[in-house]
């Protein structure tokens, strides 16, 4: 009886707790966000949180992967693409890409988030400051990926204008036709419609393709080339930069995808997992075949291996079973190696690696969406979409419509911008310049100062 009597008022208690969250019917005016909504929206900004921690792992592995004499340069380009690439984002970018005005091209309202109630939660939503500063720290790293291709020549002013112009207008036109309901989510090819959970295609591709372009525009380094364009090793200068820039990028991307379910649900896990098996087999793979090719395990080359299969595996992470995600990664793994002796054949110097690792292997990702997806992501709209799960050629179809649009605007856009820059201020550092290294000339200070001309200074003065 008294098991009884408390299970009533455990009831009752439930009731009202229900009542006290849920909004009366008949009575209420507007929407009352749940506890649910709110651990939602509170969920989409730690995992922003992490996504914006990357900009010190892109930061790090950009600068142990070049050389001493520039490591100031390196870490002021990743520090304005946070500080300039938010600003232009802030300011036109988000209004390109989720603005309620526009059409099917660009949006257009909310310029600076005006007019709008940044703070209300919609019902089943996200207020539009979630949503603004999610979608700004994935804008950041669109741009943070194009540093590394360009380091070491690149002049530090050319630089903050091709940042802003990514972050205001190229990047959040791509969001547009995409996320943001534009020219590209109104394609179908027969039942396919396109799919990219966390931005294989619309972030790492599209930065991919500006970093191919700001090499090949900039040139390749004094000295990277010999006389019968056979390239030369230009080895980086801290290791350990890199490796903790490798681990802090695997720990931001724990942000990146499973934070794109924009809900605090089970499906983040099983995003994560996902993520984490892509980024192992492609470092396992990497591991096996720069070992076979090059007789050594090459630590960078394995630590680009880690980025591939993270980058591969960004768009079917929400479509795929953890054994596909597998072999998602293992291919990325595999792909990179490739794709930087290919680069390297045909005189694009890329001192990172990033042409590969988000190029190359962010349209992989997205292609691996019409051979392996199995589940609806919220994009698809049907299981079994995937060539191997019986869903025939229409997905694949999609998604390499999808990589051309996208590649042929970034190729386009950032040629011209690139062109106008090296026509008029110059995108380039004199031979001079370069030869010295960008710290003191571009910057005024050096990376690395030395203890003993501290000391010489400091007896001078007394």
């Amino acid at each position: 009886m008294r098991k009884r009597a408390l299970r009533i008022i455990s009831g009752l208690g439930g009731v009202v707790a229900f009542l006290a969250i849920t909004p009366s019917v008949g009575f209420a005016q507007e929407f009352v966000p749940t506890t649910q909504d709110y651990l939602n929206n509170l969920w989409v900004f730690i995992a922003g949180v992490l996504v914006f921690f990357m900009q010190a792992g892109f930061a790090l592995v950009e600068a142990g992967l070049t050389r001493a004499k520039n490591v100031v340069n390196i870490f002021a380009k990743n520090m304005s693409d946070a500080v300039v690439g938010i600003l232009a984002f802030f300011a036109v970018g988000y209004a390109f890409a989720f603005g309620s005005g526009g059409g099917e091209f660009i949006g257009s309202g909310e310029y600076f988030l005006t007019g709008v109630d940044i703070a209300a939660i919609p019902e089943g939503g996200l207020s539009v400051a979630t949503t603004f500063f999610f979608q700004a720290v994935f804008a950041a790293t669109a741009v943070t990926i194009a540093s590394g291709a360009m380091a070491e020549r690149t002049k530090f002013s050319s630089y903050l204008v091709f940042s802003t112009l990514m972050c205001a207008f190229i990047y959040p036109v791509v969001v547009h036709w995409t996320w943001g309901g534009g020219w590209i989510a109104g394609m179908n090819v027969g039942d396919a419609v396109f799919s990219d959970f966390a931005g294989s295609g619309i972030v790492h591709m599209t930065g991919g393709i500006a970093a191919l372009m700001g090499a090949y525009f900039l040139g390749p380094r004094i000295g990277k080339y010999d006389e019968n364009g056979k390239a030369r090793a230009i080895p980086g200068h801290n290791m350990p930069f890199m490796v903790l820039g490798v681990f802090i990028l695997w720990v931001g991307w724990f942000g990146f995808n499973p934070g794109s379910e924009l809900l605090a649900d089970e499906f983040v896990i099983t995003v994560a997992v996902n993520t984490m098996i892509a980024a192992v087999a492609a470092a396992f793979v990497t591991t096996v075949v720069i070992w076979l090719v090059a007789g050594k395990p090459d630590l960078a080359m394995i630590g680009n291996g880690v980025l591939a299969g993270l980058v591969a595996i960004t768009a079917p992470c929400g479509a795929v079973t953890p054994l596909m995600s597998m072999l998602i990664g293992g291919v990325a793994g595999a792909l990179v190696v490739g794709s930087v002796y290919f680069f390297d054949k045909i005189r694009i110097d890329d001192p990172v690696g990033a042409v590969s690792v988000h190029g190359v292997c962010g349209a992989w990702g997205v292609i691996s969406i019409g051979l392996f997806a199995k589940y609806d992501d919220a994009f698809l709209g049907r299981d079994d979409a995937g060539l191997f799960y019986g869903g025939g050629f229409d997905q694949l179809g999609m998604q390499a419509l999808m990589i051309l649009i996208i590649g042929v605007w970034v190729t386009i856009t950032t040629s011209i911008v690139f062109l106008v820059l090296k026509n008029t201020i110059g995108l380039r550092v004199t031979a001079e310049e370069e030869i010295e290294g960008l710290d003191f000339l571009e910057h005024g200070i050096e990376g690395y100062a030395s203890d003993t001309v501290t000391s010489a200074s400091t007896s001078a003065n007394r």
